[in-house]
């Protein structure tokens, strides 16, 4: 119905209007004819363009991988947590659960608790603990954060790649028309190609980058917090195991 309903509107825009129109200029322009390394700059724009988001979408879904991995690997040994009685028990849990950020901090704690009980300190040196269990948390933090940042920048600078993109394309638009005998949309049309291209290219390579970049960011602060959380955690159960 749609089609059957279109076909008269089209019908009659080309009726309207002559060969040298819009219409006929954009059907007769090709993508691949706008990817021309013979124009260098909007050339390079789009390979730079191409490439951020590439790299974008590598990082991105590599960073997916990694944060789930990391939170299924946090409720697997924090279950194992509930089920331990003792240090020794927890640190052989954690052997299982090496994708967990929290093992590392447990391994950091444990390490400094393992170092003061050998020197029979009594009681044990609580501030040692805790900055020990933000060494393991901010450690932790750095690898999942790694790589981050680029979303951010490529969020923010490829619109601004792209409007380069979009500026050069009318701007050589502008000399066809002056070097034209007349002026012509005919004349026009591919370098305007150019520079809407260049503006999708990098709003293309731009909102994912964003979007990626803020839901990572929510979960990065989620797994932050349940960190600052477990190192409470081990010092209760310090003070339980060693009430002294």
């Amino acid at each position: 119905m749609f089609v059957s309903s279109a076909k008269p509107l089209w019908d009659a825009l080309t009726t309207v209007y002559d060969e040298g129109s819009v219409a006929f200029i954009l059907l007769e322009i090709r993508i691949l004819d706008l990817i021309d390394p013979s124009k260098p700059i909007p050339f390079a724009v789009l390979l730079l363009l191409l490439g951020a988001s590439v790299l974008s979408w590598g990082i991105s879904l590599k960073k997916l991988s990694v944060l789930r991995k990391a939170q299924d690997g946090n409720r697997t040994f924090m279950r194992a947590i509930r089920k331990a009685d003792t240090f020794e028990q927890i640190a052989t849990a954690s052997e299982q659960c090496k994708d967990a950020p929290l093992v590392t901090v447990f391994d950091f704690g444990y390490t400094e608790l393992v170092r003061q009980v050998k020197l029979k300190r009594k009681p044990y040196n609580q501030m040692a603990l805790e900055r020990n269990l933000q060494l393991g948390a901010s450690e932790e933090m750095s690898r999942l954060e790694r790589n981050v940042g680029w979303l951010a920048t490529i969020a923010a600078v490829a619109p601004f790649i792209g409007l380069f993109g979009t500026v050069w394309g009318i701007m050589d638009a502008f000399n066809q028309l002056s070097t034209a005998g007349a002026a012509s949309l005919r004349a026009v049309g591919p370098g305007i190609a150019d520079a809407l291209v260049a503006t999708a290219m990098g709003l293309a390579a731009a909102i994912p980058a964003a979007i990626f970049y803020n839901h990572f960011g929510h979960l990065l602060r989620e797994l932050s917090a349940r960190m600052d959380d477990f190192g409470l955690e081990f010092l209760n159960l310090t003070d339980r195991t060693f009430p002294d």
